[in-house]
């Protein structure tokens, strides 16, 4: 799928997006005004937001990294990819397996603008995306097994995703349906927003989503350690997106507080 003309013809400039803020904040190019008149607003109440956004992506990478390595996955299924960045999921699986299968979910019009870019991956290896909503998993899991056999192991992706998604609209049931779905030794990769660390400054922000129409929902250690129920932790379990393996980057890791939690749970 990589129409680009009827995807940029939905693209709703209008109000902020929650990808396309993130791109402004990793300092990317497609976003709009709207989008940076809101990033501008969450940096002026929090200043480290930016980083925070960057520590999510390297995050993202190392796991993949770990994972592609240490576990031998060899099939990865990234929901809610957002906008590319580089390198994305698919350069880091496939710089360490060439043959590895890599699947992109996101219903976000911008996203389906740049498959063609996602889909540039090794010849020996598979990179397909799919336009789906996450909260639909059984349908994301009906159309990725075209590209992923779910009787092997697969990595599933949940980056900066679920505090989008409240408990009362289904993020619970969104990670079991896909978990459920998987064979034993897949992965289940998540990071997610927390108050732990900044308290103040993460509900002035979730403040100042809701205020442009977007909901964000910050969640406790306790909280996000439900999402892992029935999985074994890796180690060193759920932490601040920086304290993740941070050994494992390639990138120098930046100093401070980043409110976003990280693991990587492993199906018996």
């Amino acid at each position: 799928m990589t129409g680009t003309e009827p995807a940029t013809s939905r693209i709703d400039t209008t109000r902020p997006h929650p990808a396309r803020v993130y791109d402004w904040f990793l300092g990317g190019k497609d976003n709009y005004p709207v989008d940076e008149e809101l990033g501008r607003r969450i940096t002026s109440i929090n200043a480290e937001a930016p980083r925070a956004a960057r520590a999510n992506r390297r995050f993202m990478r190392r796991a993949t990294r770990v994972l592609a390595r240490e576990t031998g996955i060899r099939q990865f299924l990234d929901v809610g990819t957002g906008i590319p960045t580089e390198p994305n999921l698919h350069q880091v699986a496939q710089s360490v397996a060439p043959d590895a299968r890599v699947v992109y979910v996101d219903n976000d019009p911008i996203v389906l603008a740049h498959a063609a870019a996602l889909l540039q991956g090794t010849p020996e290896g598979v990179t397909k995306y799919l336009q789906a909503d996450a909260r639909e998993p059984a349908r994301i899991l009906e159309q990725a097994a075209a590209a992923v056999d779910f009787a092997r192991p697969v990595a599933v992706s949940l980056i900066a995703l679920l505090h989008f998604v409240a408990d009362e609209d289904g993020a619970h049931d969104l990670v079991r349906t896909l978990v459920d779905a998987l064979a034993p030794g897949s992965c289940l990769v998540l990071s997610a927003m927390t108050a732990d660390f900044e308290p103040e400054n993460v509900r002035r922000g979730i403040e100042a989503y809701a205020a442009s129409g977007v909901t964000l929902v910050a969640r406790s250690h306790t909280e996000t350690s439900a999402f892992f129920k029935g999985l074994e932790l890796m180690a060193p379990g759920i932490v601040s997106l920086a304290d993740w393996r941070p050994a494992q980057d390639e990138e120098p890791e930046e100093d401070g507080v980043v409110s976003l939690y990280g693991a990587v749970g492993i199906k018996p």
